[in-house]
């Protein structure tokens, strides 16, 4: 079966999914014990994760205002988990 692909030919991420795995390879760096390499690699995993989510939570602040703007301007609205 095929990934989804977002209209730019991207798979999307899971956001919580790749924030644990950010989480967990900052503390293996942090623990030591990883040869150059690894370090490197670990390193560069973490940039393209937690690139890809300030991606997602950008998108997702875009898709809030969009669903906040009324009559041409944005208006802002405190957040009530009660109105849910």
């Amino acid at each position: 079966m095929a990934k989804d692909k977002t209209k730019d030919g991207e798979t999307p991420i899971n956001f919580e999914k790749s924030l644990d795995e950010l989480e967990s390879l900052v503390q293996k760096m942090e623990q030591g014990g990883l040869t150059l390499e690894e370090s490197l690699a670990q390193f560069q995993r973490g940039i393209e994760l937690a690139r890809a989510c300030q991606k997602a939570l950008s998108e997702a602040q875009q898709r809030v205002e969009v669903l906040l703007e009324k009559d041409g301007e944005l208006g802002e609205a405190p957040f009530d988990p009660e109105q849910q």
